[in-house]
């Protein structure tokens, strides 16, 4: 992994955190998405225990947990330039979180999976970006300055708006390449320390 970027924040100890969590909310249908959150929630344990960073397959979605976490992070495959039909089918089962904005004022961030260098993965992080902010949720971009374009490097795609990442033809072990994985760590690390950050001061008695 290229060492020489840092997340713009300060490093937070594991020791005496904020008592924050992050949910991973993703859809893969061959496992290269998964691969992607499981990066995203790798970095977020930089700062976190792993019981306060998980992720959630949408086939198997823990409401409990996703209510309560101070984050939700969405990722899914772009079908046709649009999340697949699985992920669409969680958004849609959130009309009822909606409409009684149980998750107003968390924050969101997302990821975009696809074949092509493009994609259109952007238009997958916008819809995600607006569902989120039908929830009325607070948006965490990705403030990474590209290392270069080749596989190795770092937001090699050039994507502010979330994470982009792109699998090849191949088992999700070796595509997406180190670059995208590295991106998605140093992603999960960043939002970790965003929300640490952020985190309301303690009430005085």
């Amino acid at each position: 992994m290229n060492t020489s970027v840092e997340s713009p924040l300060t490093s937070t100890s594991t020791d005496n955190v904020p008592n924050v969590s992050i949910a991973v909310i993703f859809h893969s249908n061959y496992g290269h998405t998964k691969r992607v959150a499981e990066a995203i929630v790798k970095g977020a344990h930089q700062q976190l225990p792993e019981s306060q960073a998980k992720v959630v397959d949408v086939h198997d979605v823990d409401w409990d947990y996703l209510d309560q976490a101070d984050l939700l992070v969405f990722g899914s495959a772009v079908y046709m330039g649009s999340v697949t039909a699985e992920f669409k089918t969680f958004m849609d089962e959130t009309s009822k979180r909606w409409y009684h904005r149980v998750w107003e004022g968390k924050w969101a961030a997302a990821f975009a999976n696809s074949g092509g260098l493009s994609g259109d993965k952007l238009a997958v992080l916008q819809q995600i970006s607006l569902y989120a902010m039908q929830h009325g949720m607070n948006w965490i971009g990705l403030p990474l300055m590209p290392t270069g374009h080749e596989a190795h490097d770092l937001n090699r795609l050039s994507s502010f708006l979330g994470l982009m990442t792109q699998s090849l033809d191949g088992p999700p072990e070796e595509t997406p390449g180190s670059g995208d994985i590295d991106t998605a760590i140093w992603f999960g690390d960043h939002l970790a320390k965003t929300i640490i950050k952020h985190q309301p001061a303690p009430t005085k008695p």
